[in-house]
């Protein structure tokens, strides 16, 4: 046993380790997979909320706001801006803006209907409704 580390060797602790590793990615993911159901029961997907994503998508709204964290940060986090200030608030400022006020960052004027206004309303009800495991951590986002 003097030979010291030898190819045999190598070869064991090549396949040894990665079969470990393999394994215990494959019970990540399978842990992963049973948690998404319980962490997503409280959401339900209605078809106002499907308008009010592809409203979200079309118009860009990612492009300055973020949603769960992603996103750009030229405007608030939205993730929770459902339980933040209500749906009325929520309506009142996207007819409200552009405000033109000097030196303040404006949102484009996107003159959507009543209809639409409820769907993207809905849209962001449903991204608060998602447990998102206390994220973001201050309330303002």
């Amino acid at each position: 046993m003097s030979q010291g580390f030898t190819s045999q060797m190598a070869r064991n602790i090549f396949y040894g380790g990665t079969t470990f590793f393999v394994l215990l990615f494959a019970a990540l993911i399978f842990h992963t997979e049973t948690k998404i159901p319980e962490r997503s029961k409280s959401a339900e997907l209605t078809p106002a909320v499907v308008r009010g994503k592809h409203l979200w998508e079309t118009r860009n709204c990612i492009g300055c706001h973020t949603l769960l964290g992603e996103g750009a940060y030229f405007a608030p986090e939205l993730g929770n801006v459902y339980e933040r200030r209500g749906p009325d608030f929520i309506k009142g400022w996207i007819k409200a803006m552009p405000t033109n006020t000097p030196g303040r960052r404006q949102m484009p004027q996107f003159n959507f209907t009543d209809d639409q206004l409820n769907d993207l309303v809905e849209f962001l009800r449903w991204s608060n409704g998602i447990n998102t495991e206390k994220w973001p951590p201050n309330i303002e986002g």
